[in-house]
């Protein structure tokens, strides 16, 4: 047990460490949770900020990779699915504690720890980052409204220009009813595929096993490209730099290390629990893909074919219908806004912290929309809203996802294993190490994605 010394040298580092400049300023500390409840009503109370990290792990760029993963090689690569949600785990445990424990983001500490031409060469590529996610959101977002609507892509596409709006809206009634909205679509997403796997009747036995490790996923090249793909798709750098702000928007004294300890334990534990279901959809996605394209041969590289493919009874047999069909193309549009909802946010929040960059809330999270947006529209007139062209985007998204990644890890890595600005909640040495291994594989794996898509 800790004497009394060690408390007060604890509370000392803590009230060292506290910052004024503050991440997301008008959400930060917003949000009151109670000191003596019980257990659940108190984890009740910090629920929400994992809702919008999740939803980074299942945003429409890893839909395709998923079902097309189940579609070639059944169930085998569900273990690929797991090992990348228990990575997602850890990582945005160490963001969240780097945040509450500093009351900066990572992007303000990158920053801070470099030279202005570091520190500008970070920030673009970052915000090339921001705008590579985006682009997958806005992607499903324009084919979703065209699927339900019938909208011109390039119609769908500018919509998607104007859900900034409601996002300064919405924070006009406070943050939690943003994580409440976005908890809601992601549960319509949950909702929508446990249906469409519970109508596919998979394998049972078939999916237990597919979250056995299998060597033949290093063997078979075919299997192994697209084992990169999903995990190159799933950890996105941009939640890092979310997890270590939006955790810090609970009430809690910094100089108390109580109050910043119990922080760290439910905010941990919020994120744990909404990225285990962040693990069920994408395993949904895949064993959807295996229950019902396996075997078939069916093009399925766009939205569009998914679309066409479960309301045709030649391809998903007696179950194929045109709702189906309209449930995935529900399930795309929630994907797409409760991704864009968190992306501007992560834009707003690496604008402030790498270039300090001071200027209304409503034109900050308009430009960084209108970043990631025009070169979509740009590509959506030049091919004359031709699907397959623009969802070929998407793979580049990915490969700038995949360049950008170490720079966001390896800071996060450094600063949570710091003891000088992290203290008594620095990461212990198997965190540490453990962590500078996956970060090592994932920077091979990822190299030898860019590679292979490249060239």
């Amino acid at each position: 047990m800790k004497g009394k010394n060690d408390e007060e040298k604890e509370s000392k580092f803590i009230r060292e460490t506290g910052r004024q400049r503050k991440s997301l300023d008008e959400i930060n500390g917003s949000i009151d949770v109670p000191d003596n409840a019980g257990y659940f009503k108190t984890l009740l109370a910090y629920t929400g900020p994992g809702a919008l990290i999740a939803v980074g792990y299942m945003d429409p760029g890893n839909w395709i990779t998923s079902i097309g993963g189940g579609a070639q090689f059944k169930y085998t690569l569900l273990t690929v699915v797991l090992l990348s949600s228990l990575i997602a785990m850890l990582l945005q445990a160490m963001s969240a504690r780097l945040g509450i424990v500093t009351g900066r983001d990572l992007a303000q500490l990158t920053r801070d720890r470099t030279s202005k031409v570091g520190g500008f060469v970070l920030w673009v590529i970052t915000e090339l980052a921001i705008m590579a996610t985006d682009v997958a959101e806005i992607i499903g977002s324009g084919i979703a409204l065209e699927l339900l609507f019938g909208f011109p892509l390039i119609v769908g596409i500018t919509i998607t220009a104007f859900d900034v709006l409601i996002l300064l809206f919405l924070m006009k009634l406070g943050f939690h009813k943003i994580e409440a909205i976005v908890a809601t679509l992601v549960a319509v997403i949950l909702f929508v595929f446990a249906y469409e796997v519970f109508l596919s009747k998979p394998d049972a036995l078939g999916v237990l096993g597919g979250y056995v490790p299998r060597a033949k996923i290093l063997t078979n090249q075919p299997m192994l490209y697209m084992a990169l793909g999903i995990v190159g798709a799933t950890v996105m750098p941009h939640d890092l730099y979310l997890g270590s702000s939006i955790s810090q928007t609970r009430k809690y004294d910094i100089h108390d290390h109580d109050s910043v300890k119990k922080t760290i334990r439910f905010t941990i534990a919020d994120s744990n629990i909404q990225l285990t279901l962040a693990f069920i959809v994408n395993s949904l996605l895949l064993i959807l893909g295996a229950a019902l394209f396996y075997g078939t041969h069916s093009d399925l590289g766009r939205f569009v074919d998914l679309f066409n493919a479960l309301s045709n009874s030649k391809i998903v047999g007696a179950i194929a219908s045109p709702m189906l069909s309209m449930l995935f193309a529900i399930a795309l549009l929630a994907s797409g806004q409760s991704s864009t909802i968190t992306g501007t946010l992560a834009g707003q929040l690496i604008m402030e912290g790498f270039i300090n960059l001071k200027m209304p809330l409503w034109a900050q999270r308009l430009l960084t929309r209108l970043f990631s947006i025009l070169p979509v529209l740009a590509f959506a007139v030049y091919y004359k809203g031709s699907e397959s062209k623009i969802e070929s985007l998407l793979t580049f998204s990915q490969v700038f996802l995949s360049i950008a990644l170490p720079f966001a890890m390896i800071p996060l890595i450094l600063f949570t294993s710091d003891k000088k600005l992290m203290g008594p909640f620095v990461n212990r040495p198997w965190v540490k190490y453990l962590s500078w291994v996956i970060a090592v594989i994932l920077i091979i794996l990822n190299l030898q994605l860019i590679w292979t898509t490249l060239f």
